[in-house]
């Protein structure tokens, strides 16, 4: 069976959240599997210069605001797994973010440069440029890609099936409806029926419409957007197509993601040799300037700082969490008021709170193997990595009882410790007060060492590998071949 996925992003070469993650991992673990797993990618500079061994295969334009187009064919690098990438330096030679500019807003032509990677998916798709590999099944991720299941729908006869795959469905990619000449698809998919939303045009409308099955990254979120308050308002369109929709929680790469091999861990260890987690505690502290206080736990956050990420929430309990005795150290970047709230909190709490603006993708695997407690409280989570990535290290995750994190976490509740399930801190309302009465049971199991070490042992002992996410996805395609 040969599966082309196709997706804006992959790590580790671009990489801003968890979609990069689960592009790198999901095809090799297909492939183990006897699948003909590839990729297709935007030749984002760093996915441009790292992919290997790239030759030619075809070449065309102008076409959506570029001169020339060169589709070249390669591998990417570690895995091995086979990429084709679009060459268009006019709409993809930029360097920072690849969804927005310097400004923060999204790139002006955002519009030609993903309808780019959906036309060139759905022209592989139908035999084009590569007269040797034709997919059995395209399955795109997320609204970058989403139009390549329009230009599949225009062609009702083609056989090659598809899957449309949301890994978060606040970012849509709306468009004007004037653009349907620019693209070049039928004048009747731009209706309310298909491509149409509210006035504009949805490239995520076009995966929730047109795609033969719908996933999600958690079975929780999968039901939460039938709803008017996850589903973004596309929860009638979801609702209708609610038979084609599953939910399949993302794996873990445990070769990246693993404290007895981590190459970015100051010290290796696992749930029987616990020692090396203390220092990698102690390290991660020295190297932030926060105070050594073996005593104190110490609570850390990889996120980019948004509401959504509930990040206003850590702020209105910081004061709650210092109170307790615990420290607090944070990765990431995000929304320009958070950003430098946390700032100035670690400027006024020196040695107790310690922030590092941007992304580090070392500084990330050493907080998590550093730390006591994760904290992702999130306002909505389709499924979320750190409190996985949190579990693996024994690094206690506090969460808000959303989406993935609902699906991964089990409240240290005095049921879930009666039954041995408890495996971190879990609480409902999204609230300051709700955040830091679960920030207060946390620190009152710190207190019992037995206690946190037993939590952390269970924590550790769960298993969120690939393998039960590519087995699902296994029989989802073949269902489709089936029909």
């Amino acid at each position: 069976m040969k599966i082309l996925h196709v997706a804006a992003e992959v790590f580790p070469l671009v990489k801003t959240g968890g979609l990069g993650d689960v592009v790198a991992a999901l095809p090799p673990v297909l492939a183990e599997r006897g699948l003909d797993a590839r990729l297709l990618l935007p030749g984002l500079p760093a996915i441009r210069d790292g992919v290997r061994a790239q030759k030619k295969i075809a070449e065309f334009g102008p076409a959506f605001g570029a001169a020339s187009i060169v589709i070249r064919h390669g591998r990417m690098p570690e895995t091995g797994v086979q990429a084709y990438v679009i060459d268009a330096p006019w709409l993809y030679a930029r360097d920072g973010n690849p969804y927005v500019g310097p400004d923060g807003q999204p790139w002006p032509d955002n519009l030609q440069r993903f309808a780019l990677l959906g036309w060139v998916a759905a022209h592989l798709a139908f035999g084009e440029f590569d007269p040797f590999w034709t997919p059995d099944i395209l399955h795109a991720h997320d609204w970058h890609a989403a139009l390549s299941l329009a230009w599949l729908a225009s062609h009702p006869a083609h056989p090659v099936r598809s899957v449309y795959t949301i890994h978060n469905l606040a970012y849509s990619g709306d468009f004007g409806l004037d653009a349907h000449a620019e693209l070049g698809l039928p004048r009747r998919l731009f209706t309310h029926e298909g491509l149409e939303f509210h006035g504009r045009g949805s490239f995520m409308k076009a995966g929730l419409v047109f795609a033969d099955r719908i996933t999600t990254v958690s079975p929780r979120y999968a039901q939460e957007i039938c709803t008017p308050e996850f589903g973004c308002g596309y929860e009638g369109v979801i609702g209708a197509r609610r038979n084609a929709l599953t939910g399949i929680l993302n794996g873990v790469d445990y070769k990246l993601w693993d404290p007895t091999t981590d190459r970015y861990s100051d010290k290796l260890f696992s749930a029987r040799s616990l020692d090396g987690k203390a220092a990698c505690k102690a390290a991660v502290r020295a190297s932030l300037g926060l105070d050594a206080a073996p005593d104190a736990p110490l609570a850390v956050i990889v996120s980019r700082l948004t509401d959504q990420k509930g990040m206003d929430l850590v702020l209105a309990a910081l004061a709650q969490l210092l109170g307790r005795g615990m420290q607090l150290a944070v990765l990431g970047e995000g929304d320009p008021a958070i950003q430098e709230a946390f700032v100035v909190a670690g400027r006024l709490n020196p040695g107790r709170v310690a922030v590092h603006v941007g992304y580090d993708e070392a500084l990330a695997h050493r907080l998590i193997a550093g730390g006591d407690l994760i904290l992702v409280p999130s306002r909505f989570e389709p499924c979320g990595l750190t409190q996985l990535y949190g579990l693996r290290y024994g690094t206690l995750p506090l969460v808000r009882r959303v989406g993935g994190l609902a699906d991964t976490v089990a409240d240290a509740s005095h049921e879930n410790l009666q039954a041995d399930a408890a495996t971190g801190f879990v609480f409902d309302e999204a609230s300051a007060d709700a955040l830091g009465a679960a920030i207060g049971r946390a620190a009152d199991a710190w207190a019992d060492r037995d206690l946190w070490r037993s939590l952390m042992q269970r924590a550790m002992a769960r298993d969120y590998s690939w393998g039960t996410a590519a087995k699902k996805y296994l029989s989802l395609y073949r269902g489709l071949m089936a029909q």
